[in-house]
């Protein structure tokens, strides 16, 4: 970015707040479609490149999951893990409404509140991984301890085999 300001987003002010060290990415995003589209565009890894759902459980409490772009998240196992007979994703016309973030731009930092968070464990195999940075077109480059911190999340095994 020129001399032009950069943007803050909530995520980025409780990482900087809380001393927890990341780079910011920014770039041309026109039109979201999915995480695998953007780690295309950016070329980067699907591997390090993780994308961020919300479901809801039977308890009726919502719950956050974060894993690889191409990835699909094992429902069930999404359920164990945290303690749930079953969770369904949020639909996506509601997940502003109770994040605080748009689709794409959702990110486990900084919710509306915080939830119970799962990040995937192949996280712990990089020494780097890439998150949604609060809003289109801003990305998050940090370790996956410094995100399991920021976002009090925990590492399991959450996608199909």
């Amino acid at each position: 970015m020129a001399k032009e300001k950069a943007v803050k987003t909530n995520a980025m002010r409780i990482l900087e707040k809380r001393k927890i060290p990341y780079r910011a990415n920014y770039y041309l995003c026109d039109e979201f479609i999915d995480g695998v589209h953007i780690a295309d565009k950016l070329g980067q890894s699907y591997d390090v490149s993780f994308k961020t759902l919300v479901a809801i459980g039977k308890s009726k409490e919502h719950y956050v999951f974060v894993l690889p772009v191409h990835r699909e998240l094992d429902l069930k196992k999404a359920a164990k893990s945290v303690g749930e007979k079953s969770v369904e994703l949020l639909h996506v016309k509601d997940i502003k409404d109770v994040t605080g973030y748009i689709r794409g731009g959702c990110t486990a930092i900084g919710m509306k509140k915080q939830f119970k968070t799962v990040i995937h464990s192949s996280c712990l195999e990089h020494s780097e991984i890439i998150v949604s940075g609060g809003a289109l077109g801003i990305q998050l480059f940090l370790t996956p301890q410094n995100y399991l911190l920021a976002a009090n999340a925990k590492a399991e095994d959450i996608i199909f085999d």
